[in-house]
């Protein structure tokens, strides 16, 4: 057991290595006042004052957020819908069949989702630009959301539904009182999750800007074509560091959840126990 324990341990530690040093390689030559990726010469933070001081790039920032959050808010409201639709499918079949046409939408190309969305704007006499991105981020984020979203509902007991039913609430406060409140760490799951495929597109973001309209991916590999600058180093750098806030982010949120919720539990059986105690 021990001898897999560390081979388990060496291998995660590999992996590791091979995703970040990557990373880690980059964001050293952000500091480098040689200019190259060649030899780190001293330390500086030109090329993210240079980043600061981009009024176009810091304009393509405030729109690949803007895309970002939308597409991920209007995901998770259609997420939900939809993960309730597939939950009260009677039919076991078209249950599968909903479930299996979602994952396909998952595992598909985005080079073939962004030419089929490219080809169905163009016939649709849609211009290319925030209306034809925020269309496409939504919907391939949706899938994702649903994904996220349905085990929560599969874990919670029908029971609940029932007695509150039974109790005097309508349809509304079970949705809003009851199946929301419990569904809400898949809901947040969802929401991150769509948030950072919208924050990370290159593919299908590429085949449906238009001119005059841009996101931060299509940026830097308009950039990058131009040549090694290390202004692309630091804009790669903060993006890191953000995406990284949103996950610490997340992890505090649905920390804070599960504490209120075992409080909440443990109140509960309290107040039960008090009441037993009295009787």
């Amino acid at each position: 057991m021990e001898n897999k324990s560390r081979l388990s341990s060496v291998y995660l530690l590999f992996v590791f290595l091979v995703l970040y040093a990557p990373i880690l390689f980059l964001m050293y030559y952000s500091f480098n006042s040689g200019g190259t990726m060649h030899g780190f010469e001293g330390f500086t933070l030109e090329w993210y004052m240079e980043v600061f001081q981009d009024t176009r790039l810091i304009i393509i920032v405030i729109n690949t957020l803007v895309i970002a959050l939308l597409s991920a808010a209007i995901a998770t409201m259609i997420g939900i819908m939809g993960a309730l639709a597939i939950e009260r499918m009677q039919r076991r079949r078209v249950k599968n069949a909903l479930l299996s046409l979602n994952n396909v939408l998952i595992v598909n190309p985005d080079v073939i989702i962004g030419a089929s969305f490219l080809i169905l704007f163009t016939i649709a006499g849609i211009k290319l630009g925030f209306v034809s991105v925020l269309l496409s981020h939504i919907a391939f984020s949706i899938p994702i959301t649903v994904l996220m979203i349905l085990p929560r509902l599969q874990e919670m007991s029908p029971t609940l539904v029932d007695a509150a039913l039974d109790l005097g609430a309508s349809r509304r406060d079970v949705l809003t009182k009851v199946i929301l409140p419990f569904i809400k760490p898949g809901i947040f799951s969802g929401f991150f999750m769509a948030l950072t495929y919208s924050l990370d597109d290159f593919a299908v973001t590429f085949f449906v800007t238009g001119s005059g309209y841009s996101t931060l991916s299509v940026e830097i590999y308009s950039r990058a074509r131009q040549g090694v600058a290390l202004s692309i180093n630091a804009l790669s750098t903060l993006i890191f560091l953000f995406t990284v806030l949103l996950v610490i982010g997340y992890y505090f949120i649905n920390r804070r959840y599960n504490q209120t919720s075992m409080q909440k539990v443990a109140r509960v059986k309290e107040s039960a126990a008090e009441a037993g105690v009295q009787q």
